[in-house]
């Protein structure tokens, strides 16, 4: 259902997909447009557990909400879980999250505020009247919580009939897998967050994934029980997958990382490049900030012109997440590397020892170790299905052993099929 937003930011999400539900829209609407108006921020949030060192793809469209928001001239505030991430969200999980140490944690907080601050103006001192980002880690409020106070003052605004009817732990009680007390209280940790967010911070909207609906119903719910604000809202967006039902973010070889130390700027490249027909158009509204006449130009594309259409789609996400130059470094070598048959100078790199390859390695071995295979069965099969390739000739032996006769300008080119290439050097 489209909405008539007086709102200059829900009018530009609304037009770029953004948006699923919202706790009150009409109430949201005039919240945000009267702050457009007096021209001060608005302040939103988004929380992100730190179960990682940093984010993937998955996480994107909410980094790009908070952009957009900012980009509107409003505030945004990351919230990193520094403790709920102790707890550990049981929302869309089948079973309970590993357990990290606080060593941990502390250092996924830093490799995710690397990646925010690719992303958005980030301010290191809260200042509310500017609408640079500002980062705050809810074990600043979680870790002094009296047990006994906070169950007579919070808890008790909490129905455990309602909770069970929650997606997240009903699925997990149908299929009789075991939810522990820890993680049952991960949804009331998450309420008060939004509580203390809105008492320090003035925040006033909790932005998240739909399957964070329920948990953020709850936010708004104890702020209107428990705190003098009225004006408190809760905004979803839509749970991201492909046109043929993948989740966003993860590929047969692992989740597609926001960060240059666990994916290169190549491969990121090409994650995009190699998106279906059908989410061409989704994508470049949700990723990357052409506007929406550039859009509407790009979806005219049909045959062949798709395909240059691809490539503005990831070089813009790249330089998003890279820069400029990394993007254009990425597309330049898959020119090279598709149009002109060369190396290309920005392809993944594994190396060898010289002792090795002059001893000699077995292909499906060298597949593995390099990482273009995931095990040697899987290796064999990528043979035996004319899909691998040593210097752009295909490989017909999967017993084939490979050695410093197959370098070409000290170098071998090692392909998985027509998209998937490394280059092997020898050290």
């Amino acid at each position: 259902m489209m909405h008539n937003f007086k709102s200059e930011f829900l009018n530009n999400i609304q037009k770029r997909s953004f948006i699923q539900d919202c706790t009150d829209f009409e109430g949201l609407d005039n919240y945000i447009s009267e702050c457009e108006k007096s021209q001060k921020p608005a302040i939103a949030y988004i929380g992100f557990d730190c179960t990682a060192s940093s984010l993937h793809a998955g996480s994107l469209m909410q980094i790009m909400a908070l952009r957009f928001f900012q980009k509107s001239g409003h505030k945004p505030i990351v919230l990193l879980g520094g403790g709920t991430t102790l707890i550990g969200d049981p929302s869309g999980k089948d079973e309970a999250r590993k357990m990290l140490t606080q060593e941990d944690i502390e250092k996924n907080k830093k490799g995710i505020r690397k990646v925010f601050e690719k992303y958005l103006e980030l301010e290191n001192t809260y200042n509310p009247d500017s609408n640079k980002a500002f980062l705050v880690d809810n074990a600043e409020w979680l870790k002094k919580l009296n047990y006994i106070d906070f169950l007579r003052d919070v808890g008790k605004h909490f129905s455990i009939n309602r909770m069970l009817g929650f997606d997240s732990v009903k699925t997990r009680l149908e299929r009789e897998q075991n939810l522990s007390f820890l993680e049952f209280n991960y949804m009331i940790l998450q309420a008060y967050d939004f509580v203390e967010l809105a008492k320090i911070y003035n925040c006033r909207i909790q932005i998240g994934g739909s399957d964070q609906w329920g948990n953020i119903v709850n936010g708004t719910d104890l702020n209107r029980r428990i705190s003098d604000h009225d004006s408190i809202f809760g905004l979803t967006t839509p749970l991201l997958t492909t046109s043929s039902g993948a989740k966003m973010g993860k590929t047969a070889d692992g989740a597609v990382w926001l960060d240059e130390e666990l994916l290169k700027p190549y491969d990121f490249w090409q994650y995009w490049r190699n998106t279906s027909d059908a989410d061409v158009v989704k994508f470049l509204k949700l990723f990357t900030e052409f506007s929406e006449k550039e859009i509407e130009e790009f979806s005219k594309a049909e045959g062949a012109e798709i395909n240059k259409v691809k490539i503005e789609l990831a070089t813009a996400v790249t330089q998003l997440c890279y820069s400029k130059e990394k993007a254009e470094a990425a597309k330049e070598t898959a020119k090279q590397v598709f149009q002109q048959g060369k190396l290309g100078d920005d392809l993944p790199v594994f190396n060898i020892q010289k002792t090795t390859l002059e001893a000699g390695i077995v292909i499906h071995d060298l597949l593995k170790i390099s990482g273009l295979s995931e095990s040697n069965g899987k290796a064999k099969d990528l043979v035996d299905g004319g899909g691998a390739r040593i210097n752009d000739e295909k490989i017909t032996d999967k017993n084939l052993i490979i050695n410093t006769s197959f370098l070409k300008e000290n170098v071998i080119k090692l392909s998985s099929g027509k998209k998937k290439h490394i280059i092997i050097k020898i050290i």
